[in-house]
């Protein structure tokens, strides 16, 4: 048996985020959302951050624009407003924790992850910084990344694993992993590896050496 924290990035998405709900209702599974600002400033974005935070999912902050990993930005003002006003659209839907995962441009735990400005916005406004130790690349492979994950997560004793609740297709074998998984003996939580959250309730906790670019 090992452990499966599911987590799901760039959403919400009308078309792909409610059947990703369905299939983890059916199966009383609860997860976490990492949501763009900008999508959830859309109404139909909004209402579905909402229902999946009504469903006992945990909504986390994923930058607003999604669009350069924060260490690579180097306008003052920017970083921070990348994080806040995406935490001001999840309002009241925030988990207590705050929690916020960074754009790694392709799953890369790297000094793009973060820059200083980001760290201290973090660390001030008492976020906390979770990262992921599986990524099979859904987006880059929509039909074969079950596979992958499966291999993945039958590699270390507790994976926390990132999915895309996005138009790519990839989602439509959600139901195919989930019961892989099971039947493989995954122990699903909705928690997160101590290894896998650099920075809790705004307090560096773990190493941040190689994540940090300047």
């Amino acid at each position: 048996m090992f452990d499966l924290t599911l987590s799901f990035d760039n959403g919400p998405e009308p078309t792909v985020t409610p059947q990703v709900l369905d299939s983890l209702r059916a199966r009383g599974l609860r997860s976490t959302f990492f949501t763009i600002g900008r999508k959830l400033a859309v109404p139909a974005g909004a209402a579905l951050a909402r229902q999946a935070y009504e469903e006992g999912h945990w909504i986390g902050n994923h930058t607003w624009s999604h669009g350069t990993p924060l260490g690579e930005l180097a306008e003052t003002g920017h970083s921070s407003g990348e994080i806040l006003d995406t935490q001001a659209a999840i309002g009241e839907l925030a988990h207590p924790l705050r929690l916020f995962r960074p754009f790694g441009g392709g799953g890369h735990l790297d000094r793009r992850l973060l820059n200083a400005e980001a760290v201290r916005t973090l660390r001030a406004g008492g976020f906390t910084c979770v990262l992921w130790n599986a990524v099979p690349r859904d987006w880059a492979d929509p039909e074969g990344w079950c596979e992958t994950a499966l291999r993945q997560i039958a590699e270390r004793p507790w994976t926390l694993l990132v999915l895309h609740d996005l138009p790519t297709g990839a989602m439509a074998h959600l139901d195919r992993f989930l019961d892989a998984a099971a039947a493989a003996g995954a122990r699903f939580r909705q928690d997160f590896p101590p290894d896998c959250v650099p920075i809790r309730g705004g307090e560096v906790v773990g190493d941040l050496s190689g994540m940090v670019m300047g």
